[in-house]
Formats: C-alpha cells, sequence, structure tokens
C-alpha cells in the first residue's frame, strides 16, 4: 500500500467517523476529537505494518544468505 492510497483511505474513514460521532453526541468538539483519534490509530497501525513489513524483509534477507551462499561453496560448477 502507498502513502496516497493510505491518505485517502483515512481521510475517508476520519470522515465517515465523524458524521457518526455527530449523528450520536452534536457537538462539533466530540467530531474533532472522534477525527483525530481516528487518524492517530491509523497511523499508528499503519507504522506498525511498515516496521513488520521491513522486519520480515531483513529477516528473510539474513536467512536466505548463508544458504545461498554454502550452495555456492558446494556446487564445482559455479554460482547456482
Amino acid at each position: 500500500m502507498d502513502l496516497p492510497k493510505f491518505l485517502v483511505g483515512m481521510f475517508t474513514t476520519s470522515f465517515i467517523v465523524a458524521i457518526w460521532a455527530y449523528n450520536e453526541a452534536g457537538s462539533v468538539w466530540a467530531v474533532l476529537g472522534w477525527a483525530i483519534l481516528t487518524m492517530i490509530i491509523l497511523q499508528v497501525g499503519y507504522i506498525g505494518l511498515v516496521v513488520s513489513l521491513i522486519y520480515r524483509r531483513a529477516s528473510k534477507g539474513a536467512d536466505a544468505s548463508p544458504a545461498s551462499a554454502a550452495a555456492n561453496d558446494l556446487n564445482p560448477t559455479g554460482p547456482v
């Protein structure tokens, strides 16, 4: 997921939450508070997703590197 798609989704979700909060509370301050809280939760989730993807990629790279080097050492014809 790239940043523009995330931002569109975040603002759409915040807008829907704002409409819901206004229907429930009838206060503009409640709408603002719920919309900000929604954006914070979505940002934390997005950062968590990016960190997990980076961690997963780094651990795959670390695991694959020694195995491929060992396979190249054992192959008498050259790199695999």
